[in-house]
C-alpha cells in the first residue's frame, strides 16, 4: 500500500518553526499569527489522519508542529507582555517628569 504524505503537516510544522523564530528574533507579538495558522494546519492535518490512518504518513510532524506552534504562541504572548511593560515605563518616566532629569 502506497501512503501519502499528510496535507498540511509540513505547513504546520514551518509556522510552528516561524513563530518561535519570529517571537525571539525580530517581531515578538506578530508571531502570534504564524502560531495560529499553525495550530489550525496541525488541526486539519489530525483530523485528515483520523479519517484513515492507514492512507497517510507524517503525523510526526503534526505533533512536531503542534508542540512549535504553542512555544512560540508562549513566547509571543511573553515578548508583548515584555513590550508593554518597557512602553508602559517609558511613558511613565516621561509624564512624570523623571525622564527630563536623567
Amino acid at each position: 500500500m502506497n501512503q501519502q504524505s499528510l496535507p498540511g503537516a509540513s505547513n504546520a510544522l514551518t509556522m510552528g518553526i516561524l513563530s518561535i523564530v519570529g517571537a525571539l528574533v525580530c517581531c515578538g507579538p506578530f508571531a502570534i499569527i504564524f502560531s495560529i495558522i499553525g495550530l489550525n494546519s496541525a488541526k486539519k492535518a489530525e483530523r485528515l489522519f483520523e479519517e484513515n490512518p492507514g492512507m497517510y504518513s507524517g503525523f510526526e510532524n503534526v505533533k512536531t508542529g503542534r508542540v512549535l506552534s504553542y512555544i512560540g504562541l508562549g513566547l509571543s504572548l511573553i515578548m508583548l507582555v515584555l513590550c508593554i511593560l518597557y512602553f508602559g515605563v517609558i511613558i511613565a518616566l516621561i509624564t512624570t517628569g523623571e525622564f527630563n532629569n536623567m
